[in-house]
């Protein structure tokens, strides 16, 4: 399968700031991007137009939606529908992240609504999961695991497996510049992988498993080297162009 590599840019960039810097991303990228590899990004929703239209063209590159609700429309002041995020060029969109768990709110049961109509109005998605410290500590990483990924992933997402992606991102290593180790990495995506096989049998060998948290341009190299791990999801080394690229081209 391919090596997905994707940012989130989360709460960051202005439509002028988020379309010179995915302009900048296709001239340092795309000449030298293998062709086993495909570059997502996660804009602001007010940006997402602008880096859908930088990126016109660049058969390996993505936009995808942070967040939506999961209706097609009505009274929900402040969010938005899949069908809109389609329509503004996105093929992809985020559920679970630990900040919509743990900063604002939403429930394991949230999550897995989102994720299965997601998938059935037609947008790929990426699932993340992930434990927090003091649940590490507690030696309860692969629990935390098996109750976000079958929550995560309702019976009725499950037929989508070719628009699936799982990103382990432990919550600890976000945004705090601490790294989880090789082997805390490898153990986690082997659990994954052999739990995601246990729900939906052989096609889940290929659902790309991600790894997240401070991954940066010296260490990424040595995360996409590990065993069942397909690609990156990238926070703050993805805000300017020339970071992201040499994580994208690692």
């Amino acid at each position: 399968m391919k090596k997905l590599m994707a940012a989130n840019w989360k709460m960051y960039k202005t439509r002028a700031e988020a379309e010179a810097t995915a302009r900048e991303m296709v001239r340092l990228i795309a000449p030298g991007l293998p062709e086993d590899r495909e570059l997502l990004v996660f804009p602001p929703f007010t940006a997402l137009a602008a880096v859908a239209g930088a990126f016109a063209g660049q058969k390996s590159f993505a936009v995808g939606g942070q967040n939506f609700w999961p209706h097609g429309e009505g009274a929900f002041t402040g969010e938005i529908a899949p069908g809109m995020l389609l329509d503004a060029g996105c093929t992809w969109a985020l559920a679970g992240h630990s900040e919509r768990r743990w900063v604002l709110g939403e429930n394991d049961d949230l999550v897995g609504e989102k994720v299965a109509y997601g998938l059935q109005k037609g947008l790929s998605m990426v699932l993340c999961i992930g434990e927090k410290l003091e649940e590490r500590r507690a030696k309860k990483v692969e629990e935390v695991l098996d109750r976000q990924l079958e929550r995560g992933l309702v019976p009725a997402a499950r037929e989508f497996a070719n628009r699936l992606a799982v990103a382990y991102e432990p919550v600890w290593a976000i945004g705090t510049g601490e790294v989880a180790g090789r082997e805390e990495i490898r153990q986690a995506h082997a659990h994954t992988r052999d739990r995601l096989v246990q729900m939906m049998g052989e096609k889940a060998l290929e659902i790309p498993l991600l790894y997240g948290g401070s991954v940066k341009p010296d260490n990424a190299s040595e995360i996409l080297a590990l065993d069942n791990v397909d690609g990156v999801l990238v926070g703050g080394a993805s805000l300017t162009a020339e970071s992201f690229s040499r994580i994208a081209l690692a």
